[in-house]
């Protein structure tokens, strides 16, 4: 019997060749009807029998193209209409309900890259080539629907060869937006300093009209390249700064014109087997190396292998990433014809200010940075940082993506969040200070936006602005309540305050282990382990070493590490020796011998932090596991000195080398004078986290104040010891951290025996911490506990805004219920 049905489905269904997919499988099915891109996702109206038309939904939820998600389809049988064939009409933007989601921006696919290096193919070397499988989507998407008209190529004409591809529903190129040739697309623009000085103007632009003269750019930018010169290259979601990163003195001029002297560049390899030179990949790695998403991976450099000064120094994993774009792809094959093997591109901005995303900024923003700019002329609408990813080992569950960084290629994808129900109003929340995102809410979801950064200048809190106003007009939010970080001095704490809308304050550290539960679709309660480098906590310290028990909702403070004294507060953070001076005066060790060199290190300071602690003046108190790692760095004399935010906690991490790798039974038991020990007895008796019960004042609150006391001082004694021992810093740095991970197992088996609870939550900052994540998580799982990680965002500050909104949901769900 022939039927009829109206077929609605929703999720990332537009610019990801999803109508000529239908249209195929209609023609297989013998389907009759339409096809159109709705503000509410795709829409089709389906003729043909019974039997049919259920194998043709079926393989619409089965097949859909591998850049789609399929998140949820509508049936409705409707009348039949007696079409005659299968036709995909124009878009309907008439629909008063915006539920389409956007793809992420995807990589050069295998098919247009066979394409860009085949001389007989029209796109040969064509620096924009793309598919609907591939290239560019919410960089330059302006308004949805997804249509050309909508998007950055508005400008650009379709030729007659172009406009028959995009009007040929069999065709790989069948509607896709940015489809372009060299007749009637973008082309390359080029810039160089005359003369070579940095001090004077670029000279005019080099428009490259055909293949010619993009061929002619290339040239010169490789050529550059190979002689040791900077480079401005425009990407998906802006600019990149590259060099040849086999060139020490390139690298050495990067750093210093860019000013970032010390955290490790990314880099980019021709393709994996490149990589696999240079650094481990196991078949994990490399399908995120080569996936559509392309991001940076972290990854374990090969024993033996040599890098130049300035790349990566003293860490153990270098990033990488491969070409994303035809123009990456033309300039790694061509940079590698003449010789060269792997390229630095490493973002493209200024000190702390946003990525740059147009020629016209690059060339005002850059000039002192770059030797030459190779831009183009279409317009990137959304800035997007490259994503960072590694893979870690998660105990029985194998292996894992741990997000370092997301953002090109994963957002603007949503996260489900049931505790957004349709009667729950929407929500924007703000995110933190540090490795900013924001949330947007909506029925079922939550965008969590990409990367924005550090938000301490005007210039990335503009971004923040303009990149909030973009997704609110793009997914159609109109948020009712603002949730926002409790710390009072945040830009995006008292942007909150200044709006119209009740502000909804949420702690640091309860979003952050809000930000598993709400991933995981868990309401709690939980163990929450969040250790982190600082956040606001409702007493006014520094937060940071924390054990909460904790649901959706609402927490309590099980447990806390001693609050230990930052000398000068943020002072402390970049001069670590101070973050030492405050732990040695809190844990009676000022005297220890080994405390000496440290002591000596910090000069007349040393007596400035006595004064500021004794007096209590600009001397805040924190709890932070982060502070304590930066402590001990500096006391080893790992890193006394740090380049860049977080690099004491890293290079101690790094400092473990080899003993990292090695099992406990096969650590030597240095130190010790009563003979040979194991390492679990000199961690179980020397490096033991003490735990003492806390004593509440008559106004305390659960919320402020731990039950249980965690005191460091055996640790840092104990450290101090080897090191006057003469034991390898390297095995004091294992032992460090081993003793870190036994104080969460403690934690967890306190929480456990006291109220039942078998679930774990890992977050904050100090996770990102391979060695440490890793060990935790085997340990607690051996034990019996159900570990929960952040899986889709970051355990860094990247999934606060995510948290903040699953508790005001939460909470607000719950009021809900409560009035009715």
């Amino acid at each position: 019997m022939i039927e009829a049905l109206d077929i609605q489905v929703k999720g990332i269904v537009q610019g990801v060749g999803f109508r000529p997919f239908v249209y195929r499988l209609a023609k297989k099915y013998l389907i009759n009807g339409w096809v159109l891109n709705g503000i509410d996702g795709v829409s089709i109206h389906a003729e043909g029998e019974s039997k049919l038309l259920d194998e043709f939904v079926l393989e619409i939820s089965d097949s859909a193209p591998a850049a789609s998600r399929v998140e949820e389809i509508e049936l409705k049988e409707v009348p039949l209409q007696d079409f005659e064939s299968f036709e995909i009409r124009f878009s309907d933007d008439t629909e008063t309900e915006k539920t389409t989601l956007v793809s992420p921006d995807l990589a050069t696919c295998d098919d247009c890259v066979c394409e860009l290096f085949d001389p007989e193919d029209r796109r040969y070397r064509y620096p924009f080539i793309n598919c609907t499988n591939c290239g560019p989507r919410f960089t330059i998407i302006d308004s949805l629907p997804y249509d050309r008209k909508s998007t950055s190529m508005r400008k650009f004409p379709m030729c007659p060869s172009c406009a028959h591809e995009y009007a040929d529903p069999l065709d790989r190129r069948f509607h896709a937006q940015p489809d372009a040739c060299f007749t009637c697309g973008p082309h390359l623009t080029w810039y160089v300093h005359e003369n070579d000085d940095l001090d004077a103007q670029y000279l005019p632009v080099k428009v490259a009209h055909d293949r010619t003269e993009s061929d002619g750019v290339l040239a010169e930018a490789t050529a550059m390249l190979r002689a040791g010169k900077i480079l401005a290259v425009k990407g998906l979601g802006g600019f990149h700064l590259a060099c040849d990163a086999e060139n020490a003195e390139a690298v050495a001029a990067l750093r210093v014109r860019k000013r970032r002297e010390g955290k490790a560049f990314a880099v980019m390899m021709a393709d994996a087997a490149a990589v696999r030179r240079v650094c481990l990949v196991d078949e994990a790695e490399e399908a995120l190396l080569a996936s559509a998403a392309r991001p940076i991976v972290l990854l374990r450099k090969r024993p033996g292998a040599t890098f130049v000064p300035g790349l990566a120094d003293a860490l153990p994993e270098l990033g990488v990433m491969l070409p994303c774009t035809p123009v990456q792809h033309l300039l790694m094959h061509d940079f590698a014809q003449a010789g060269g093997t792997m390229l630095v591109m490493t973002s493209g901005n200024v000190h702390d200010n946003p990525i740059v995303t147009s020629d016209e900024e690059a060339c005002r923003e850059l000039s002192s940075i770059a030797d030459g700019i190779l831009g183009n002329d279409r317009d990137i609408l959304t800035r997007f940082d490259d994503s960072v990813v590694r893979v870690i080992s998660v105990g029985a569950a194998g292996e894992a993506v741990q997000f370092i960084r997301r953002a090109r290629g994963y957002a603007p994808l949503p996260l489900p969040l049931a505790s957004a129900a349709p009667d729950v109003p929407e929500v924007f929340a703000t995110g933190p200070e540090q490795k900013n995102t924001f949330t947007l809410t909506r029925p079922g979801e939550a965008f969590v936006s990409q990367h924005i950064g550090d938000m301490e200048n005007v210039e990335t809190f503009d971004a923040w602005l303009a990149t909030k106003q973009r997704y609110e007009r793009l997914f159609d939010v109109a948020p009712q309540l603002v949730a926002a970080d409790l710390h009072p001095e945040y830009l995006s704490s008292k942007w909150a305050h200044d709006q119209d809308l009740p502000v909804m304050g949420i702690q640091h550290h309860h979003a952050h282990a809000a930000s598993i539960l709400g991933e995981h679709g868990l309401e709690g309660p939980a163990c929450a382990v969040t250790f982190d480098g600082t956040g606001y906590g409702p007493d006014g310290a520094l937060w940071g070493g924390e054990v909460l028990l904790t649901n959706q909702v609402a927490f309590e403070r099980f447990a806390q590490f001693s609050y230990v004294p930052m000398p000068g507060g943020a002072a402390a953070i970049k001069h670590p020796l101070r973050m030492a001076y405050g732990a040695l005066w809190t844990f009676d060790l000022l005297d220890h011998p080994a405390a000496a060199s440290a002591i000596e290190a910090l000069g007349d300071e040393a007596a400035v932090c006595d004064a500021m602690i004794e007096e209590g003046l600009n001397c805040p108190m924190t709890s932070s596991v982060g502070r304590l790692f930066d402590a001990a760095s500096a006391l080893l004399g790992v890193c006394t000195s740090p380049k860049y935010e977080g690099e004491p906690a890293i290079l101690l991490e790094a400092a473990m080398g080899l003993y990292a790798d090695m099992d406990a039974d096969e650590l030597p038991a240095e130190g010790f004078d009563e003979g040979e020990k194991s390492h679990a007895r000199i961690i179980q008796e020397r490096y033991m986290v003490d735990i003492v019960k806390n004593v509440a004042t008559e106004d305390s609150t659960a919320e402020e104040t731990a039950v249980l006391l965690f005191d460091a001082g055996p640790v840092f004694k104990a450290l101090l010891d080897d090191k006057e021992a003469g034991v390898d810093v390297g095995l004091i740095a294992r032992r460090f951290h081993d003793a870190m991970a036994q104080a969460v197992y403690l934690a967890a088996e306190l929480v456990r025996s006291m109220y039942d609870i078998n679930l774990v939550t890992l977050s904050g900052g100090v996770f990102m911490n391979r060695y440490l994540i890793e060990r935790v998580t085997a340990d607690l799982e051996l034990a019996g506990f159900t570990v929960g990680l952040n899986r889709e965002l970051p355990p860094n500050d990247g999934s606060v805004s995510f948290g903040q909104a699953v508790v005001a949901t939460a909470r607000l769900a719950q009021e809900g219920a409560g009035e009715k």
